[in-house]
């Protein structure tokens, strides 16, 4: 003989009650982490290889800089200002909202801060008139996000930091001779960031400054800086556009097929990759 036992009503009523609880208790916290600890964010472009590949899944540390409104989810318009803020170093990769659309983020290498000045020589990269030393490390090819195969030289870069250390990390030079690599010295403004992508020659960064004629971080009336034909550049970067601190790999995803294509997982997983320190 079995015995069935059910829940009253109000019992039920009361199970549901806390199971709503719990989950709403799990969305806050994880609401909560992401906002104000760290945020998992993915790679889908070539513009900072060799450092960071197309399918790299990074997590992005929410406290190095401060918070700002891009700090939360939907970026609520009630917050202004910057709390618990802090600058970046230079060499620091930083996560930080597209100039001319903060819906989107981009995640590039911080080389110039206030007051630098930056230029681009026969490939080489000047900060405040000195060439950033660099190593020559041989051929490196990678594939990009649309299938192209880039191939040119990988070089050990050391940035120098303002507080008298150096950052050292990879770059990818494909040539030397174009606009991108021979600019006009570019003055970084007050409250603003100049941010170049490790893949030099594939890379919307800082040295591009059309459409950015107002607003903050605006570039200065007159000037020589390049600019593409889109007139949607990145330009400067507003510190206030600052999200986080690219801290390590959690891991990696060549993404050759669908997402959806599951049993394609184990083979494209680069397991190298897990857990890879960001220079």
């Amino acid at each position: 003989m079995s015995a069935e036992t059910s829940l009253e009503p109000s019992e039920q009523k009361e199970s549901l009650g806390a199971s709503i609880r719990q989950i709403i208790l799990w969305i806050v916290l994880i609401v909560a982490v992401r906002s104000l600890l760290v945020e998992p964010f993915n790679i889908p472009s070539a513009s900072m290889v060799p450092t960071l590949q197309v399918g790299d899944f990074v997590a992005v540390s929410k406290m190095s800089y401060g918070y700002s409104r891009y700090s939360f989810p939907m970026s609520p318009s009630f917050i202004s200002g910057r709390y618990f803020a802090s600058m970046p170093h230079r060499g620091d990769v930083a996560v930080f909202r597209y100039t001319q659309n903060t819906s989107i983020d981009y995640i590039k290498r911080i080389v110039g801060l206030p007051g630098d000045r930056i230029r681009m020589e026969e490939g080489r990269l000047f900060i405040n008139g000195q060439a950033v030393p660099r190593q020559d490390k041989g051929p490196y090819s990678v594939q990009d996000e649309r299938g192209y195969v880039l191939s040119g030289t990988r070089y050990r870069e050391v940035i120098p930091r303002e507080d008298g250390r150096v950052v050292a990390h990879d770059i990818l030079k494909m040539r030397d001779h174009d606009l991108a690599n021979n600019t006009p010295e570019y003055i970084v403004p007050q409250g603003c960031l100049f941010a170049m992508g490790d893949d030099r020659d594939d890379s919307s960064d800082s040295r591009f400054q059309g459409g950015r004629e107002t607003g903050a971080c605006a570039a200065p009336p007159g000037n020589a800086y390049l600019s593409d034909s889109s007139g949607h550049d990145l330009g400067f970067v507003p510190v206030g556009n600052l999200v986080g601190k690219a801290k390590v790999v959690l891991f990696s995803v060549e993404m050759r097929h669908p997402a959806w294509q599951f049993w394609y997982w184990p083979v494209e997983i680069r397991w190298g990759r897990f857990l890879h320190g960001i220079d």
